[in-house]
């Protein structure tokens, strides 16, 4: 578990429609914004960040580390969110952890259902693809079942297991499946303590979010 002399954590999460900060310090002591509007993420994340600090008391000096959602996910919110992030840590001299995005869904996950549970995560890559993974919850912690991977939305057919993401509009899909695309803010911050102790890092330069997908311009002539 990180410690970082007790400083709070800075988390980010943007890889979906909703835009999230989160200084946590613990579970009993943390500070929360999100906003869900289309197209404004980079228009409002440092509104956001400047909301948090000022409504904490706290700067960005004072803080011990910066946790960014590191994908799959939206290329554009992800670049978004990285960008912020380094931009951050570079003017504080303040290290990053990168966090997938899915382990820490499936963290946020395992504190509302019971030890045993398995799910699937399955986010849009586009009209044919979604991003998959399925997991099991142990204790207060997750195991991968099938890791991280691009499928078809035909293989989603009639499955039997809870379903979250933005696919569960899928006319495909059962009653089992719910809109849960992207942790908290705060569940960011969370999986960074806990697991994040060998992706900390002050090479800002190599820190890319995980696209798992190439992205493809359409139109470009290749």
């Amino acid at each position: 578990m990180i410690m970082l002399n007790y400083k709070p954590i800075l988390a980010i999460e943007t890889s979906e429609k909703n835009c999230g900060v989160c200084l946590y310090f613990t579970d009993e002591k943390y500070f929360e914004f999100s906003f869900r509007l289309k197209n404004a993420h980079s228009e409002k994340i440092f509104e956001l960040i400047d909301k948090l600090y000022k409504t904490s008391d706290y700067s960005l000096q004072e803080t011990g580390c910066i946790a960014v959602s590191s994908g799959p996910g939206s290329f554009t919110g992800l670049r978004i969110g990285m960008s912020a992030a380094k931009g951050l840590a570079f003017g504080s001299s303040l290290p990053i952890i990168p966090v997938p995005t899915f382990e820490a869904m499936a963290f946020q996950l395992s504190d509302f259902y019971l030890d045993g549970t398995q799910f699937l995560i399955a986010n849009k890559v586009n009209a044919e693809e979604v991003y998959y993974a399925k997991f099991q919850i142990k204790g207060n912690n997750y195991i991968f079942v099938e890791n991280l991977s691009i499928i078809k939305h035909s293989d989603l057919k009639q499955n039997s297991n809870l379903i979250f993401g933005n696919v569960v509009n899928h006319k495909q899909l059962n009653e089992t499946a719910f809109l849960f695309s992207a942790p908290s803010a705060k569940y960011v911050a969370k999986w960074a303590e806990k697991f994040g102790s060998d992706k900390l890092t002050f090479d800002y330069d190599y820190l890319e979010p995980n696209y798992l997908k190439e992205l493809i311009i359409k139109g470009m002539n290749k």
